[in-house]
């Protein structure tokens, strides 16, 4: 019975933190390739502004470097780099202090004279998506080729192409190639699919015993974080990603956050009730009244006795 009590407890505390928010990372200008000198602007963007998110990055040199130690300025959940180099060209994510991560972003810096810009988001399937071949010394939309996995697609004369109704076949490493200036940095477009929605459940059942072991078992088993693997190993250029912190570490987090809150309230009740429950009684009743009014009588006659 005691085991249990422990089990629905886990299984509340899950439910309780399984409504944490996550943030998510944006990038201004949205593209993952940018000329050096450009500037950049990333956002750790939740409802949660009190976690205390940190933009943080890899990058061939340094690896989990901050937001503000020694690249970008740091203000609120927010990081600008003004004047961007080559050398800040890496994998960029938000982290809070729980050591929660976002999603990842790659940025490619280039000194060179021509930029793809693409989508630095994962895209959705069914979506739109313009690819732009852009060149530095010029303003001006360039005729310009368009590249999928080393093989040309199609030119376009105005520099822009268009893939309405993406599929994970459009998934695969792009680039771009304008004449008499040169050709840009491979990027690579991730496609996802469109989440399956399922009605739901019309009562709450509570949590099976083999769901509540298993919420045990994360509390008692020790974890390992995971790198997160990069899709091509020519689609970044930079050192890999973040480790991402697995499901398991967020939730023994999230479980240990509550308790660490719940945990003083609830000693402190039970020592308030332990020290009143304890504490005499100003006035406890005379176990005889009859007896104790005797006795106050002869202590009036005394009294009169030895003033007369």
């Amino acid at each position: 019975m005691k085991g249990t009590s422990v089990l629905w407890l886990l299984w509340l505390i899950s439910l309780l933190c399984g409504s944490t928010n996550q943030a998510r990372l944006t990038v201004s200008p949205s593209s993952s390739q940018l000329f050096e000198g450009d500037r950049l602007s990333l956002s750790c963007e939740g409802e949660d502004s009190a976690a205390g998110w940190t933009v943080k990055r890899n990058t061939p040199k340094r690896q989990r470097s901050r937001c503000g130690d020694g690249w970008g300025k740091q203000v609120g959940s927010s990081c600008t780099i003004t004047y961007i180099f080559k050398r800040d060209s890496g994998v960029y994510w938000c982290e809070c202090r729980e050591g929660i991560t976002s999603n990842t972003v790659n940025i490619t810096v280039t000194g060179g004279p021509v930029i793809l810009q693409s989508p630095v988001l994962p895209v959705m399937e069914g979506e739109t998506i313009t690819l732009l071949c852009k060149a530095k010394s010029t303003h001006s939309n360039l005729p310009a080729a368009f590249y999928k996995d080393g093989s040309v697609i199609r030119t376009e004369s105005t520099g822009h192409m268009t893939i309405p109704d993406v599929s994970m076949s459009d998934e695969g490493l792009y680039k771009c190639h304008i004449s008499h200036h040169g050709e840009s940095p491979p990027s690579w477009i991730t496609v996802t699919g469109k989440p399956t929605t399922t009605a739901p459940p019309s009562t709450l059942s509570p949590p099976s015993t083999s769901t509540l072991l298993s919420v045990s078992t994360l509390m008692t088993t020790p974890i390992q974080s995971t790198a997160m693997a990069s899709p091509s190993a020519t689609a970044l250029p930079t050192d890999s990603a973040p480790p991402t912190v697995s499901i398991h570490l967020s939730l023994v987090l999230r479980v240990v956050c509550h308790l660490v809150v719940f945990c003083p309230y609830v000693i402190t009740t039970v020592l308030m009730v332990s020290l009143y429950r304890q504490r005499p009684s100003a006035t406890a009743p005379h176990p005889y009244p009859e007896q104790k009014l005797t006795e106050d009588f002869d202590v009036m006659e005394v009294t009169i006795e030895h003033h007369f």
